[in-house]
């Protein structure tokens, strides 16, 4: 069993490969999968502002 890291709701799988990004189905977070087997997520990395520098 996978839990979200920021409000615990258990995440399920489903055909998510490593790498994806999705959002978390209770409190819709981002999360990044970080581990296919055993499926393991954490926290997606914050995209930086992109000021047209």
């Amino acid at each position: 069993m996978t839990q979200c890291p920021e409000c615990e709701a258990v995440v399920q799988k489903g055909d998510k490969i490593e790498g994806e990004i999705f959002s978390c189905p209770e409190c819709g977070v981002e999360l990044e999968v970080t581990v296919a087997e055993p499926f393991a997520v954490a926290l997606a990395p914050q995209e930086a502002e992109d000021w047209g520098e």
